[in-house]
Formats: structure tokens, C-alpha cells, sequence
């Protein structure tokens, strides 16, 4: 998949110079190397980066909330981001302009959206303390998502229509707007966020068979809530800043992980569904390309194609099995 992307544009270009390029270096056409090297290699590793964070961050939320429709944006850091892009985008100028941080340029947008996310996760890490039952805790993330939104409604009916297209465009997800800079930090960030995610597998694995056997096997419960929200905050939020909104990818890259992989333990589980939701995004990203035309999908639309029937199919599936 990763060459099959190299390949595939509207530019022809040969595998023989497709390789010199990206393995050793040279080529004898700059036009070709500035197509490889500065769009479409930064996308693929972005797809590649993408595909993993979410869908080990999917994983997580599914295992501590013990929830197979659970995924990594159910405690609201999707909407806490997209409220901090709204505000930046949509506010027109009478809470903050845009063009105040012109300076910024692309990152104004980046670190508006983690500015929202981690707004956000401070109130769930703070409900964590005080809030003893996991359920309670999803039901309480569910609603910070649905009032954030509520409050990002309010700003688009208020904001004009220049606006307005700049926001609704990033919640359609691109991973083609990555540059090389600011990979630099996406790459690390998601790093970050798998080491949390791998330090948290044991705990989850003793979760699994619910809080008071974890108890039971020493497990600091709160300790281990923190550890996975601020994992998974970390990789969907990065994403979600980066990237946009890209739903789908963290509730079913884990289920076809559990189906392939025939394991319910979760560091097992980080890696396959780690390989999975990278080649799934890479597909989804293939797929985002109308054959014979330049024009390109949101990547959101084409994860919720594929998404959505493979959902339908394990709801319908685990209903015949209960019954």
C-alpha cells in the first residue's frame, strides 16, 4: 500500500525513479522529486501516523470502558478541538481574529485545537477524581461533547459565510494538509501517546475482567483512568489538530484486530490494531481519489463508507449471538 500511494497521482511516474528517489537520493527530474519528497510521502506517512493514533486510542477507550461501540473521541476531544478551531474561525473578530495570529500560520489552527482538547480532558481527568464508576464517567464525557457542540452550533449561526467554509472544510478531515514541519511534531506526539498507551496495556488487560478484580490484582484504578485518558487524549487530539475530525477509524480498526488476531489482550492488541488502522487509512486515502480526476474525497467521508456497514455488521452480528 505504501508504494501502490508513491505510484498512484495525477502525475505518471516511473517505480524505477519513484525508488531512486525515496531510497537513495536522486533523480533526474526535480519536478519529480519535489511531488515525492514534499506531497505525497508527507501524506502516506501522515495516513500511517493517523491510522495508528486512532486506532490504538479506539482500543483504549473500548477496553476501559468495556464498550465495543466506544471510540476515541466518546469523552468529547474531538468537539473540545473542533471548539478551539470554531472560536479561532468563527468568531469573526469579536472574541478573537484570525489575523491577530497570522503569525502562526497554520499552527494558530493546531494549537487552537489542542487548546480545546485539553480544556476538555482537564474537566474528564477532574470528574475521574471525584466520579468512582467508569459509565458515569463516558455518559458525563458524552455530554461535554454534545454541549461543546451545542456551543459550536451558536458560533457558525453567528459567523459569515467566508468563515464558516473555512470551518466546515477542516471537520470534512484532509491528511493532505500535513506539511513537513509541522509532521515534525505530529510524529512525536503520537509517539508520546503510544508509550502512555503501552505502559497502560497491563492495567487494562486486569480492567477488562472489571475494576474490583483490577483491585483485587493491585491496580491503582485512577491511576490507570488517568494514564489512558491522557494517552488516547493525546493521539486523537494531535489528530484531531492536525488533521481534523476523522470519524470511524477507532471503533472498527479494533474489532477487525480482536477478529484477525483471535486476543482479547490489549498489548497485543496495540500492535494489530496499530498495522491495521495504518493500512486502513491508507486504503480510505486511495479510495479518497476519483479515478481519472484530480478531485479528492474528505478522507471523513470515505472512513465512514467503509465504517458504517462494517459497524451494521458486528451490531447485527453480536444481536444473533445474544439471541
Amino acid at each position: 500500500m505504501f508504494f501502490i500511494e508513491l505510484f498512484i497521482g495525477s502525475v505518471s511516474i516511473s517505480f524505477k525513479e519513484i525508488f531512486n528517489i525515496v531510497f537513495l537520493g536522486i533523480s533526474e527530474n526535480e519536478a519529480n522529486t519535489t511531488i515525492i519528497a514534499d506531497f505525497r510521502l508527507p501524506k502516506i506517512i501522515t495516513a500511517i501516523v493517523v491510522g495508528i493514533a486512532l486506532a490504538v486510542s479506539g482500543l483504549q477507550m473500548q477496553a476501559i470502558f468495556r464498550n465495543p461501540l466506544a471510540g476515541p473521541y466518546v469523552l468529547g476531544i474531538s468537539s473540545g478541538a473542533g471548539l478551539g478551531v470554531a472560536i479561532l474561525l468563527l468568531s469573526s473578530g469579536w472574541l478573537f481574529n484570525e489575523t491577530n495570529f497570522s503569525f502562526l500560520g497554520n499552527w494558530a489552527m493546531v494549537l487552537a485545537a489542542w487548546l480545546g482538547s485539553g480544556i476538555v480532558l482537564f474537566l474528564v481527568l477532574l470528574v475521574s477524581i471525584r466520579v468512582k464508576d467508569v459509565l458515569t464517567v463516558l455518559i458525563l464525557g458524552i455530554m461535554f461533547g454534545a454541549a461543546i457542540s451545542s456551543l459550536v452550533n451558536i458560533l457558525q449561526f453567528f459567523s459569515d459565510q467566508q468563515s464558516l467554509k473555512s470551518y466546515v472544510v477542516w471537520t470534512m478531515g484532509s491528511l493532505g494538509g500535513v506539511t513537513k514541519s509541522q509532521l515534525a511534531v505530529l510524529l512525536p506526539s503520537v509517539i508520546i501517546g503510544l508509550f502512555l498507551s503501552i505502559l497502560s496495556a497491563k492495567m487494562l488487560n486486569a480492567l477488562l475482567l472489571g475494576e474490583n478484580y483490577a483491585k483485587s490484582m493491585g491496580v491503582n484504578v485512577l491511576k490507570a483512568r488517568i494514564l489512558v485518558f491522557a494517552g488516547a487524549s493525546i493521539l486523537a487530539g494531535t489528530v484531531t489538530a492536525f488533521c481534523g475530525p476523522i470519524g470511524f477509524v477507532g471503533i472498527v480498526v479494533p474489532h477487525i484486530a480482536r477478529i484477525i488476531f483471535r486476543t482479547s489482550n490489549v498489548f497485543t492488541l496495540i500492535w494489530g490494531s496499530s498495522l491495521i488502522g495504518a493500512l486502513f487509512m491508507l486504503m480510505s486515502d486511495l479510495l479518497s481519489r476519483i479515478p481519472g480526476s484530480d478531485t479528492v474525497l474528505p478522507i471523513n467521508s470515505v472512513t465512514a463508507i467503509i465504517g458504517v456497514p462494517v459497524i451494521i455488521y458486528l451490531v447485527i452480528k453480536k444481536f444473533k449471538f445474544e439471541s
